[in-house]
């Protein structure tokens, strides 16, 4: 037995007890992926000759469905939310409802990119752990972001992060290795990708930080060098970092 409830709100609740149903609604493309704030379209067909097109209903979150015949299209002129919903369904005669969610990405590109070396202070000679801290500004969605690290050219290691959220975030990545006087005043760097996917942009965004000096002195103490600009810590929120905007002219 079924529950009849058809309001937006029950649909999502109940839909998913006939998706297995022979006649199911199919959405093109099958994953919508699009950035924030452009233009995003689907099409869903909902059946091919199980219903009639009063039958019919695309349920949108942002954005207005248009019918035409079994086909309903939607368009949304400016992508503005950041977790929209998509679900086409028809009620058969029988009074069941046969429905398919259309999966949507909306991705913002990482807006800026800073890498600085942290030394750990237990220890000052060589072979001594330090973290490379990369920060990752306003990304979205942070799960399919790719933050790679590098010695010069050489890749250090990548990292992702396990997140389900949807809005942007400002992100801090951290990779740990050893001093060695062999890499004495190498530059280190690191850069980050978003990775949508099939249905992504064909060149994915990639941003690259400025490059970071570290620097050992005879002894082996490490000296970080900032080559860039120094952070500071408005206040404790780790989703939103303020950058001070003077320089260390100095090691």
């Amino acid at each position: 037995s079924h529950s009849h409830c058809f309001a937006p709100s029950c649909l999502f609740t109940i839909c998913g007890a006939d998706e297995d149903c022979a006649d199911k609604p199919v959405f093109s493309p099958s994953r919508l992926v699009v950035k924030y704030g452009d233009q995003a379209s689907a099409r869903c067909t909902a059946c091919q000759s199980d219903c009639q097109s009063d039958q019919t209903n695309l349920d949108v979150s942002i954005g207005k469905p248009r019918k035409d015949g079994n086909i309903i299209l939607w368009k949304v002129d400016s992508m503005t939310a950041w977790d929209p919903s998509a679900m086409c369904y028809y009620i058969n005669d029988d009074g069941n409802m046969c429905c398919n969610h259309l999966p949507v990405t909306v991705y913002s590109p990482p807006q800026h990119v800073m890498i600085y070396p942290k030394r750990d202070y237990g220890s000052e000679s060589e072979g001594s752990q330090y973290s490379l801290n990369c920060m990752v500004y306003d990304v979205a969605p942070v799960e399919n972001l790719i933050v790679t690290f590098y010695r010069k050219q050489t890749v250090l290691g990548q990292l992702r992060l396990n997140s389900t959220r949807k809005t942007p975030m400002t992100v801090s990545l951290i990779l740990n290795t050893y001093a060695s006087t062999e890499h004495d005043s190498d530059l280190y760097w690191c850069e980050a990708k978003l990775d949508l996917g099939p249905g992504g942009p064909q060149h994915p965004v990639v941003v690259r930080s400025r490059e970071s000096m570290v620097m050992m002195t005879a002894s082996g103490t490490v000296i970080q060098s900032f080559t860039f600009l120094i952070f500071c810590l408005a206040r404790w929120d780790p989703n939103h970092f303020t950058l001070c905007s003077f320089k260390n002219k100095g090691f």
